[in-house]
């Protein structure tokens, strides 16, 4: 029985040891972490304090293309797919933006920041920046900044230019896809307006064959050229499904189905309205480019003016939801919680100090211990320069 009892008679001695430390350092323990607490909360006084502003947006909104609609009707498998093909959630993009140097200097030279951040490098005045910027995308679709500044009518400022910089950018971008293939179409319109104004002169140039005229009416000639605009507009068409689709898509298919019918049209139209005569192919030639490149022309207009619909119907504009005001209350410092903070630390740093000296004075009672300490103290003065 006295195998069984001693353990817990050891223990309950090392308990009631460890509680006479603190009863014996009770006031140390109590007093200095309070007096450290309130310090701590006298300091947070003199900080100046941190205003944080913050502005809610929803950024333009993408129309579903046809990849990402049926993904969309999956569920979690199509965010699975999604994930695995590189669609990702477009709100990302206007994330990586409103992040970007370009957004940044912008701020810097707008409000003038590297005079305010002490800055002498730009590089720095962004590092400053970003360290005071907060941008995150939520799962409800809206973007929220939030800028910290001594000065809150300045960290509203801030904020609320981070949206308007964006707003500049995308003017300047092509983000969409309706944006994209309107900056497509319209540089396709120019470059056919100019090739059909080659075209038109090159015509004028041969003079009007009446031969020619006769053997292949107007009519047979334009129609060669629509067939030829046609598939060149089918092409184009199919070069941007591409980019969504796969060649076994069935819209892909028969996109590929309606361009070698085409291709087929063109080649028996051009085989009957090919001149025999030199001079006269060379004239219908060139009047079939002109046809050909005023069919390209409407074409790519027609092209064009969706284009400019859809990009229209997707909302372009950023939405402000919450524009920034500037703050009444400040966010920074939080005095309770520094206070609080470090008080429980100063009480565990002091706790932990007052175990290992007692355990350190109880140590050197021992001749044995003693002997090892003064070693040990010998050995520091030695490491230290002082024996």
């Amino acid at each position: 029985m006295n195998q069984t009892t001693e353990p817990v008679e050891d223990d309950e001695i090392n308990l009631l040891d460890l509680l006479q430390v603190i009863v014996d350092n009770l006031r140390l323990l109590v007093l200095a972490p309070l007096a450290a607490g309130l310090l701590a909360l006298g300091i947070t006084f003199a900080i100046a304090p941190t205003f944080t502003a913050t502005t809610v947006f929803m950024p333009p909104q993408q129309q579903q293309s046809g990849a990402a609609a049926m993904l969309a009707g999956l569920g979690a498998l199509g965010g699975l797919a999604g994930a695995a093909t590189g669609i990702k959630n477009p709100n990302d993009q206007f994330v990586a933006f409103l992040k970007s140097d370009s957004i940044a200097n912008a701020l810097i030279d707008r409000f003038k920041l590297m005079e305010r951040y002490k800055s002498q490098l730009k590089t720095d005045a962004r590092r400053t920046l970003d360290g005071v910027s907060k941008i995150a995308s939520g799962k409800d679709g809206l973007i929220t900044v939030e800028v910290d500044d001594k000065d809150p009518v300045l960290a509203a400022q801030l904020a609320n230019a981070y949206v308007e910089e964006l707003g500049k950018m995308l003017n300047r971008l092509a983000i969409t896809e309706a944006q994209q293939r309107r900056a497509f179409f319209e540089k396709q319109l120019l470059q056919t307006k100019d090739k059909r104004t080659v075209a038109e002169q090159a015509l004028r140039a041969s003079g009007v064959n009446s031969s020619a005229l006769k053997s292949n009416p107007e009519a047979a000639i334009k129609a060669v050229a629509e067939l030829q605009a046609q598939i060149a507009a089918q092409e184009v068409k199919l070069a941007s499904m591409r980019g969504y689709l796969t060649e076994a898509a069935p819209d892909f298919k028969q996109a590929q189905t309606e361009l070698a019918a085409l291709r087929a049209q063109f080649a028996k139209a051009e085989k009957s309205s090919t001149p025999t005569g030199g001079a006269d192919a060379d004239y219908v030639a060139r009047f079939r480019d002109v046809k050909y490149f005023e069919t390209l022309f409407e074409l790519f207009a027609k092209q064009f003016e969706l284009a400019k619909v859809d990009e229209a119907r997707e909302g372009a504009v950023i939405q402000v939801v919450d524009a920034a005001e500037p703050p009444e209350r400040k966010s920074k410092p939080k005095k309770a919680l520094i206070a609080v903070l470090t008080t429980l630390a100063m009480g565990m740093v002091l706790l932990l100090f007052v175990f290992i000296r007692t355990a350190w004075q109880g140590a050197a009672q021992t001749p044995e211990t003693a002997e090892k300490m003064l070693r040990l103290r010998g050995a520091f003065a030695k490491a230290l320069g002082r024996a």
